[in-house]
């Protein structure tokens, strides 16, 4: 395996091979969506090494009705294995019933999420990543009775925030890796938003139940969503990050890739004058490899620029 996969691809690739993980022993089919050559490798080495049925299908680069287009055969394509590996026809009545219900589940989590762009912030960012990435894993109608009951009990929670307000954004903010946040908060700041693949990019538009269902899927998921730092032309992500920052009133911004994420590294030029020109905020940038001997250059750095904001 080449040792310049991105982190995070690299930690998939690990967990499976390595036989430790639970969740990893789990999974029947590996689904992956190709948008460059670092997840289509990841894809041929489980097909390499493993005996789990890897299934693929590409993301265009580009916004456009074409586009769209072949982004839906690919679900259709997905629907159809779906239904083969499972045995369970997916009717339209059965995928109005998952998509009404996963809309209540994205309305809820942006308007506690939103709650955040007050100045009094009735739940942590680390708290708020554990809940997000728990919505991708637990069963939908025990995630949306868990969301209503903690919509209730936050509008009366005491505000937690402290010092500058931030916005967290990059490549991949994974299921466990919470130290960025924790350092964040041990040096006096808040984050109040996360523009990442897991952050709000899932939750913040709702699929429309109208009219062909696997149409609006695509619509949805390809036309609507912010797109990742590989799409061209890359002001749309530009120009919903500045807005981002602005409505939730944040004092600077904390970019955080994975190392080898080409893609992101180049981006991530261009963004400092974007943020300052756009929403007078600074910018610091952080590389992650998933080293534990990067915990204190980070904190100092993140303290350094917490101080800076301050100041």
């Amino acid at each position: 395996m080449s040792r310049w996969i991105w982190t995070f691809g690299r930690a998939n690739i690990g967990y499976k091979i390595l036989g430790n993980e639970p969740v990893y022993e789990a999974i029947d089919i590996f689904i992956v969506s190709i948008g460059d050559n670092h997840i289509r490798i990841l894809a041929d080495t489980w097909d390499a090494f493993t005996d789990v049925e890897v299934f693929r299908y590409g993301i265009p680069h580009v916004k456009h009705d074409v586009a769209c287009q072949y982004f839906l055969t690919g679900l259709n394509f997905l629907k159809e294995k779906l239904q083969a590996l499972t045995g369970n026809e997916i009717t339209d009545q059965k995928l109005k019933e998952a998509v009404e219900l996963c809309n209540r589940e994205r309305i809820l989590l942006r308007q506690i999420s939103e709650m955040r762009k007050s100045q009094r912030v009735p739940i942590a960012s680390r708290d708020f990543a554990i809940l997000n990435h728990a919505s991708l894993i637990l069963d939908k109608e025990v995630i949306v009775n868990l969301l209503e009951e903690l919509l209730v009990e936050l509008k009366a929670a005491e505000d937690l925030s402290k010092g500058p307000r931030l916005m967290l954004m990059g490549t991949t903010l994974a299921h466990g890796d919470y130290r960025i946040l924790d350092m964040i908060s041990t040096a006096g700041a808040t984050v109040v938003i996360e523009e990442f693949s897991e952050g709000m990019r899932h939750y913040w538009e709702p699929v429309m139940a109208n009219g062909d269902l696997m149409q609006a899927l695509a619509d949805r998921y390809f036309m609507k969503r912010i797109p990742p730092a590989w799409f061209r032309p890359g002001t749309e992500r530009q120009e919903a990050t500045v807005e981002l920052a602005k409505s939730f009133k944040v004092d600077g911004i904390v970019w955080y890739q994975m190392m080898n994420r080409e893609t992101d590294e180049f981006e991530s030029y261009w963004y400092p004058d974007v943020f300052q020109k756009g929403a007078g905020v600074p910018m610091l940038k952080l590389v992650s490899d998933y080293d534990s001997v990067e915990r204190g250059p980070f904190s100092t750095r993140i303290e350094t620029f917490v101080e800076t904001i301050r100041r």
